[in-house]
């Protein structure tokens, strides 16, 4: 993963602080309290990236916020907070490999876009992020049971009828989206099963 991190860089970065960077990115990313926010989601979520490259305006701006839109994840933080924190992380560690100001202040911005995935139309850069990252939604059954369940146990700390109403608040936002997926080839499929499972999952917890 080090290497896909400095690959996702300008070429004659400094290799040994772009190294540094990715070992103290995937510290984070394997944090124990972490379930479903693990390298496992960011190798996933890059590879949709990757796989839909053409349609980014910013393609480099893209995989780095992929890198950095869940490098700091907290359950207890208050919404939105830990989005923020981690557009901060990556306006500072992107000052350290030189990376111009501009390309990191639009890292930044689509890092904290991932808290509500509600991208303007047009934004090619930010609806490829939230596309790549709540592809898990239009998983098969199975493997959005294993996400949720995932998710559940990262918000252990939470009695079970506020994590039920919380997680409720988080379904229905994601079902009001005019457009769950924006710019995916098969965002109408994917869409299709994504809101089953959404629902499904809304109706468990009823």
């Amino acid at each position: 993963m080090t290497a896909r991190f400095i690959a996702a860089l300008p070429p004659g970065i400094d290799r040994a602080a772009a190294a540094t960077v990715a070992q103290d990115l995937l510290e984070r990313w394997a944090e124990p309290h972490r379930e479903y926010h693990t390298a496992d989601h960011l190798a996933r979520t890059l590879s949709i990236v990757d796989a839909n490259a053409r349609l980014a305006d910013d393609l480099m701006a893209v995989r780095l916020a992929a890198w950095f839109h869940d490098a700091v994840y907290d359950p207890v933080a208050a919404p939105g907070a830990n989005e923020a924190a981690s557009a901060a992380l990556a306006i500072q560690y992107l000052a350290i490999l030189d990376i111009d100001e501009e390309r990191a202040d639009e890292v930044a911005r689509l890092v904290r876009l991932t808290a509500e995935h509600d991208p303007v139309p047009g934004d090619r850069n930010g609806c490829l992020l939230a596309d790549a990252d709540l592809a898990i939604l239009a998983s098969e059954e199975s493997v959005y049971d294993a996400y949720a369940a995932a998710v559940r146990r990262e918000y252990h700390h939470v009695p079970d009828p506020l994590y039920r109403a919380g997680r409720i608040r988080v379904l229905d936002h994601l079902l009001a989206l005019p457009d769950l997926y924006r710019v995916v080839p098969a965002r109408a499929e994917w869409t299709a099963l994504a809101h089953a499972n959404l629902m499904r999952e809304r109706s468990q917890l009823l």
